[in-house]
């Protein structure tokens, strides 16, 4: 499904989001900030990667597993994650899980 990045003061309903998104899609992309649908059907995957910049995960609905390294930690829905710029992640939904991610990015970046 594609959407229309959210524009500067728009209101963007999130539990209307749940039930027409079915895939991962951006929500806004301004210079300085990225904000992410994720969505995770259970046993889903995502490899290990790096962001350069600060980032936050907030699992709005189900768990999914964040993998930091060789340890792994417990996201939960209502539960928020901060995780520095340069931090190996991976993610593996337990349940059928929606995150929102939200990436600050560099400061340099002109689009």
């Amino acid at each position: 499904m594609a959407l229309t990045h959210a524009s500067s003061g728009q209101v963007v309903n999130l539990g209307a989001l749940d039930g027409q998104a079915t895939e991962t899609c951006a929500l806004l992309k301004a210079r300085d900030i990225e904000l992410m649908w994720l969505v995770l059907p259970a046993g889903k995957q995502v490899p290990s990667h790096a962001v350069s910049t600060s980032m936050s995960l907030q699992c709005l609905r189900g768990r999914v597993e964040v993998q930091l390294g060789g340890e792994a930690r417990v996201l939960e829905a209502d539960q928020v994650m901060y995780l520095a710029g340069g931090v190996p992640h991976g993610l593996h939904a337990l349940e059928d899980a929606r995150l929102l991610m939200t990436v600050v990015l560099p400061a340099s970046r002109t689009d």
